[in-house]
């Protein structure tokens, strides 16, 4: 019989697999749906993997989670380990560049959005995607003659 070797700590948290930032997105595609912002899909295969993105409008929108991609209002600093996590969170905020320069240069407009800000001003951050989808719409003369966001966004009577 082998004698069992126990895991190093890498080995380990390799075989762990991400669950996504769920509960953020989940909040997101509420707001989405209740302020009637179409034309959206989740996951397309683009660099980054946006968490949403408008195809049509070349639009994507992340969803970053403050602990992860380092927010200057909500990150606090591992007590251990400072080295790897220091690392880690330089690499996620280098990636982010990355990721964002890759999408502009092929024509994208990316949108970043902090978790922190879905819990604090849901309002904020509608009003920054309709600018957004706004100024696109604006830029490729599609609104000319109709009222700014009618092609995306349609109110709702609540």
């Amino acid at each position: 019989m082998k004698a069992k070797v126990p895991m190093t700590r890498s080995e380990l948290m390799s075989r762990v697999r991400g669950r996504g930032n769920k509960s953020t997105e989940e909040k997101l595609v509420l707001l989405l749906r209740r302020a009637g912002i179409k034309g959206w899909r989740r996951h397309i295969k683009l660099p980054g993997t946006p968490d949403f993105a408008f195809p049509k409008l070349r639009l994507a929108l992340f969803v970053d989670g403050c602990f992860w991609h380092g927010c200057p209002r909500c990150y606090t600093r591992p007590r251990s380990n400072r080295a790897f996590w220091d690392a880690k969170l330089l690499d996620n905020v280098a990636r982010d560049r990355r990721v964002t320069r890759k999408l502009r240069q092929k024509g994208w407009r990316v949108i970043r959005i902090w978790a922190h800000s879905l819990r604090i001003n849901e309002a904020a951050v509608l009003r920054r995607i309709a600018k957004a989808i706004d100024a696109k719409l604006m830029k490729e003369g599609s609104l000319v003659g109709q009222e700014s966001g009618s092609l995306v966004v349609e109110r709702r009577a609540r």
